[in-house]
């Protein structure tokens, strides 16, 4: 990339025009976003893992939804230990995926290989739209909806990244080629971020000149008052009614427990409707007021409620993955992981049986 040049070089963009009804009205959709923003606000990276075996494409089997590295190693580090006590063919097949376990037990890897299979580490920058009054950007209209929503607690969901392919070179819609051109060259900025986190931001626009959007999450974030900043209050959702879920089951079941307007020993069952059924209590009156604001949220598509002093919102969420000519960029060295490698389940031996007691015996030896 030349010193002159503001945007990094990147693999040709493919623009495929909209012809289905479906497909204009997202792409009309989002141009309306588009005009509508204000900005971005960059919340950070995350992380995930990503698997290519032989040629073919990467693709992603551990979600893209961690707060550091070794969150998403550890997810790994399961899997790998599930697949060589449930699934693994034989002994060299399940040797070979306890030695994986083994040393990500000890080992902060961004990169490994099992069984002709690369395992990769994989890190992604996260960011919305700010809308006119600085909040963050709520569900478009063509964002995937139910025709009848469950409200269930019991109720299945789709998963962040499921069964996700990475793939780079397929053609995009204008608004879409749009997006990735005007986002190749995201870079982080400003004296509120470290110098080592600056320069590896920098280096990342040559190592990795391209990106990739990975698929748009829905999260709940929180302001509490008129004047204050909006916070995360939840992780990532595949869907917008799925962060609605979230939120209602926050509001009538883990806050009221939270709070201590249900006792933590009341039924599993116990929310703040049924409680309010039963007759008089001390904290009908919050109670009230946090079933009021379900109430709300279950009439239609409600992307923002306010109640005992916050405002809750379902916010929209972007997330780009740098990309570079050996595929998707890796953890960088001023990423900070909040744990160190451990020990994630019993030892399982290569016969497949699962030694629970070692532990036990062990502290009883010390």
């Amino acid at each position: 990339m030349s010193e002159e040049s503001a945007v990094p070089v990147g693999r040709p963009v493919v623009v495929r025009v909209p012809v289905e009804p479906v497909e204009s009205a997202v792409e009309a959709d989002a141009l309306d976003a588009a005009v509508r923003s204000r900005g971005i606000a960059v919340r950070g990276p995350l992380f995930g893992v990503a698997t290519q075996t032989g040629g073919e494409r990467w693709r992603v089997v551990v979600p893209v939804t961690h707060g550091c590295p070794q969150q998403a190693r550890d997810e790994l580090n399961s899997a790998l230990w599930f697949r060589a006590k449930d699934a693994a063919k034989d002994r060299a097949e399940r040797r070979a995926l306890l030695a994986a376990v083994a040393r990500l037990e000890t080992e902060s890897l961004s990169e490994l290989t099992v069984l002709d299979t690369r395992y990769r580490v994989v890190r992604a920058d996260e960011y919305a739209d700010l809308d006119k009054d600085g909040g963050l950007e709520t569900p478009r209209p063509t964002d995937p909806e139910p025709l009848d929503p469950d409200w269930s607690r019991g109720a299945g969901r789709a998963r962040v990244d499921e069964d996700l392919v990475l793939n780079p070179d397929a053609p995009l819609s204008p608004m879409q080629a749009s997006e990735r051109l005007a986002m190749r060259s995201l870079a982080y900025s400003g004296a509120r971020f470290p110098r080592a986190v600056l320069r590896d931001s920098a280096r990342a626009l040559e190592t990795h000149p391209d990106i990739l959007f990975l698929p748009t999450a829905f999260a709940i974030v929180e302001r509490s008052g008129k004047g204050g900043g909006w916070t995360v209050g939840s992780g990532l959702h595949a869907s917008p009614h799925d962060a609605r879920r979230s939120l209602d089951f926050s509001l009538t079941w883990l806050g009221p427990r939270e709070r201590g307007l249900i006792a933590l020993d009341a039924p599993g069952d116990a929310d703040a409707r049924g409680v309010l059924a039963q007759g008089a209590g001390a904290h009908d009156a919050e109670l009230t007021e946090l079933v009021r604001t379900s109430d709300e949220l279950r009439a239609g598509r409600r992307n923002q409620v306010e109640v005992h002093g916050t405002t809750f919102r379902i916010a929209r969420t972007r997330r780009l993955v740098r990309w570079g000519p050996d595929g998707p960029e890796g953890p960088r060295p001023s990423d900070v992981s909040m744990t160190t490698p451990i020990a994630m389940h019993p030892r399982l031996d290569e016969d497949g049986v699962v030694h629970f007691d070692e532990s036990t015996q062990e502290d009883a030896a010390s």
